[in-house]
């Protein structure tokens, strides 16, 4: 039973992580705590004159053991609360935070309301926690309208040390600072001081006409290949033979570039004859991959290589799971892949 109220409303998702874990005095080590432990770290939130709500994954979860399943439970949490929410705030793990992000992006069909993950390096509970700061302001930001009612970021994002950065651009760069999160090749949506100073231009434009459209189907038959100076024959082809395996993303050096070798050449063109698809990404952290820049770049296109653009790894890997969920031909999945469907490329969507 919900009641409507003029005040602004947020469901807080609680997953796991860092941000609500607590020391166990005997071993020194972090646990789960329940989210009532987070409620008594942070009094701050009972001086918002919001509605705030929570869920609790029982038991919490290490975001290292996050997986599609999990992914479609939030997805189920957010569609089944949609309607009695302004905006939702995921508490969650920052290992696999990035993937989450990315792949809510894309499952969360014509999203009209914040979707705004968070947590933290230090537990809330400790003397210099930036979880504290995370979690006030995710919920600010969750909850906050433009002068016409309607949400200010009507997307998924990543909120971490004063930066609001889109989620499906974000990658965990850092194991130990408080900034732990970077867009590299998207500005931040919002940076936050003494004001929050969103950045209108940046953010998605919704059609708030268009219904929530929550998508829950994944297909996981998908690997990273990480390329390197000596990679051998053996190894390439034993990855492109995994039985099942449907795509590929392929983190090439600089702008998309890879050996020349005729073996490694031949090897990508049978497999993407073989219908795997194939996703050229950079390793470099930021930048795009240009393959007609080069010659190398040339001969990937030639072996029907397709390009990632600025894509994070994270999104990459996520967007090829959905689509690849969702019984879409090869050419479909291909030029889905080359065009931008939540704003993880800078091209413009067709």
């Amino acid at each position: 039973m919900y009641i409507t109220t003029d005040y602004p409303s947020v469901l807080l998702i609680y997953t796991g992580g860092t941000i609500g874990m607590i020391e166990n005095p005997e071993t020194g080590a972090l646990e789960n705590f329940n989210f009532d432990h987070l409620m008594k770290h942070v009094p701050e939130l009972k001086r918002f004159n919001y509605r705030i709500s929570s869920y609790q994954f029982d038991p919490p979860i290490d975001s290292s053991d996050m997986e599609p399943s999990y992914w479609a439970k939030l997805v189920k949490i957010i569609n089944y609360n949609y309607d009695y929410f302004d905006g939702f705030v995921i508490l969650h793990g920052t290992d696999t935070m990035a993937y989450t992000a990315s792949a809510l992006s894309f499952m969360l069909e014509n999203l009209n309301k914040p979707v705004i993950l968070t947590g933290s390096q230090l537990p809330i509970g400790t003397l210099r926690t930036d979880g504290k700061e995370n979690l006030i302001t995710a919920i600010e930001i969750a909850a906050a309208k433009n002068s016409d009612g309607m949400p200010i970021v009507p997307e998924v994002c990543i909120f971490f040390e004063n930066h609001l950065m889109r989620g499906n651009r974000t990658t965990k760069i850092n194991a130990e600072n408080f900034n732990a999160f970077r867009s590299f090749n998207y500005p931040a949506l919002a940076r936050v001081g003494i004001h929050i100073k969103y950045e209108p231009s940046l953010i998605l434009k919704r059609d708030a006409a268009l219904p929530l459209k929550p998508h829950y189907l994944f297909d996981a038959n998908v690997v990273i290949l990480t390329l390197f100076p000596g990679i051998q024959q053996s190894i390439v082809s034993a990855v492109l033979h995994v039985p099942g395996l449907k795509a590929v993303v392929l983190k090439t050096f600089g702008s998309g570039n890879a050996p020349q070798k005729e073996w490694f050449i031949r090897e990508l063109k049978e497999a993407t004859e073989r219908g795997i698809i194939i996703v050229n990404i950079t390793q470099c952290t930021s930048g795009a991959v240009e393959m007609e820049r080069y010659e190398t770049g040339i001969h990937l296109l030639e072996a029907g290589v397709i390009s990632g653009h600025d894509s994070t790894p994270e999104s990459a890997v996520t967007k090829l799971m959905f689509l690849l969920g969702h019984d879409l031909s090869n050419k479909e999945i291909r030029n889905k892949m080359k065009t931008s469907i939540a704003g993880e490329i800078s091209k413009s969507k067709h």
